[in-house]
């Protein structure tokens, strides 16, 4: 049998992955002197409200080699084979340490860099999940995975600055300038790594931008998992979203409100703050 076990970084919580029929290993976020487990204790509407009253930003912690062996001795025991996939390399240093405790688990636990994170990672884990119900062996799957997620493109909107110079992206000259102006970045993870892509004035503009960055991806290739996401306590911004962009899914979707939309958790939101929405999908080549 072949199983899937991926960390929190997917936003995917305990109660989800186990709908899914997966496996998830959540990571350490601590506001203060509180320390939670993400999507196990700390739910994603939870984290933002902590987010929103807290003067400073949490702190998640990697999986270190410990908790992810530990794992992998539970979830292999019966000679069961095991795909791993965790978030980026370039943003956390989880994926090196699921590769270390993998090691004394050869032809067993195979584990994927994702190169990507939140609902990027959750629509490669989807994927996984097709590859295994059309019975393909584990090797075949690996190859299919690190193959095909090159294809992922996560592109979102971020509301508010305020997040991005909390965690020290940005400077206070500049989020102050932004704010001011009401400029809202694209951003996008691009070889496994977060960069701006874009900016706009107003709602309005930067969701023309979102839609126009994933026309020039080449489309969304709507025979493989979507999704969109959204950071917050409420959808509001997503369904502005869907408005706005209603010419993307118009022809593929019969009601826009089937789209898979998720509320992404803390690895992410920790750093978009709330009021962001994004869209994951794989780039038609």
């Amino acid at each position: 049998m072949i199983k899937i076990l991926i960390d929190s970084a997917s936003d995917i919580d305990q109660k989800e992955a186990e709908s899914l029929g997966i496996y998830m290993i959540p990571m350490e976020v601590r506001f203060g002197e509180e320390n939670f487990l993400d999507g196990v204790n700390l739910s994603h509407r939870q984290f933002f409200e902590k987010l929103i009253e807290s003067s400073e930003l949490p702190k998640t912690s990697q999986i270190n080699e410990f908790r992810w062996e530990e794992q992998y001795k539970e979830l292999t025991q019966n000679g069961d084979q095991l795909i791993v996939i965790t978030i980026s390399s370039k943003l956390s240093g989880t994926y090196n340490c699921a590769k270390n405790a993998a090691k004394n688990f050869a032809g067993q636990v195979f584990v994927v860099d994702s190169l990507s994170a939140a609902i990027g990672e959750r629509i490669l884990c989807e994927f996984a999940l097709k590859l295994i119900k059309q019975n393909k062996d584990i090797n075949s799957i690996i190859d299919e995975l690190n193959d095909k997620k090159k294809n992922i493109q996560i592109i979102a909107v971020v509301d508010t600055l305020k997040y991005l110079r909390k965690g020290g992206r940005i400077s206070s000259v500049t989020a102050l300038a932004g704010e001011i102006l009401s400029i809202k970045p694209v951003i996008s993870v691009v070889g496994g790594e977060v960069k701006m892509v874009g900016k706009a004035i107003g709602s309005k503009k930067s969701n023309n931008l979102l839609m126009q960055l994933v026309e020039k991806c080449g489309g969304i290739d709507f025979d493989m998992p979507y999704a969109l996401g959204y950071s917050g306590l409420n959808d509001d911004y997503l369904q502005k979203y869907l408005q706005d962009s209603e010419v993307l899914w118009k022809e593929h979707i019969d009601d826009v409100n089937k789209i898979p939309s998720y509320m992404i958790g803390s690895t992410i939101g920790t750093h978009v703050g709330p009021n962001a929405i994004g869209v994951a999908f794989y780039a038609k080549k």
